[in-house]
């Protein structure tokens, strides 16, 4: 009989320290080791939801979800395979780290610096996840690239089509992103004014305190095509920001975009995104979310 691999989430926590980055590592008294939080899906939950939660639960800590680290793949008791898919994951500027409780599950945390977590961590496995962590763009920004969500046919839709508004499985999709725009800390949205942009990002918008949305016609389909030059400045502003930003357009237009980045084209399904890891105005890694 084959068996699905156990599947699990975690990230490589880490701060600023002094000169130097400072590593989460929990102990589990179960095991009796040092390792990274993380920990078994949900049902239905995703990779990334699950990494969050497992970290929240384990450390109460609250993170933002930086560049992907390779996943870790080994066998536990019973000869099953067992899958964790990690990220490295800033502590969030507004996290209280106070509020750790030791429990059954987890009995200690600590922060360390880089050499003290190699010579900590009970695992070669959580060591060569280390490394990963070093090589990794860590202190880089993400921006977000997002396609609008599924939208009302456009040749059943007589008005003007900038106000062609979300079909109903495309207010669902704009819902969803709710959790993954969060999970990367967004704090600045800009999106093309059409309708069907605006109501993708709202529900983000409507529901995380402190976000900043702006409009944006260059970055609308008939704005990009009447003026494909004026669709340069809010892409490199994006781009060099500080924040963490998301930008959200439309199909046609996401090619330009990405060039502008000077990156290849990317296909989004609606409601996809992709996620640009950048630092100093350079493109140092891109994730496909879907």
């Amino acid at each position: 009989m084959t068996f699905e691999p156990v599947r699990a989430a975690g990230c490589v926590v880490w701060r600023e320290g002094n000169g130097q980055p400072e590593i989460c590592l929990v102990h589990r008294p179960r095991y009796d080791d040092w390792s990274f939080p993380k920990g078994k899906h949900n049902a239905d939950e995703d990779d990334r939801a699950a990494a969050l939660r497992e970290v929240e639960e384990e450390t109460c800590l609250r993170v933002l979800l930086g560049p992907k680290l390779p996943d870790q793949h080994y066998t536990v008791s019973g000869g099953q395979e067992k899958v964790v898919a990690y990220w490295a994951a800033q502590l969030n500027p507004d996290a209280d780290t106070g509020d750790f409780k030791p429990n059954d599950e987890v009995d200690d945390l600590r922060w360390v610096t880089l050499r003290q977590a190699r010579e900590l961590l009970s695992y070669r496995r959580d060591r060569e996840q280390l490394e990963a962590f070093e090589a990794s763009c860590f202190m880089s920004t993400p921006l977000l690239i997002v396609r609008h969500a599924h939208a009302r046919n456009r040749k059943t839709w007589k008005p003007d089509d900038s106000e062609r508004p979300l079909a109903a499985d495309g207010k669902r999709q704009a819902v969803a992103l709710v959790d993954l725009l969060k999970a990367y800390g967004v704090t600045h949205v800009v999106s093309s004014n059409a309708v069907r942009c605006v109501d993708t990002v709202l529900p983000f918008v409507n529901t995380v305190r402190g976000v900043q949305l702006r409009l944006d016609a260059s970055l609308s389909e008939d704005g990009a095509a009447a003026a494909p030059h004026k669709l340069t400045r809010p892409v490199q502003l994006a781009l060099a920001s500080p924040h963490r930003v998301a930008l959200c357009s439309h199909r046609p237009v996401l090619p330009r975009i990405f060039n502008t980045l000077g990156l290849d084209a990317v296909w989004l399904d609606p409601a996809g995104v992709v996620v640009i890891h950048r630092q100093d105005g350079k493109v140092l890694d891109v994730e496909h979310v879907g």
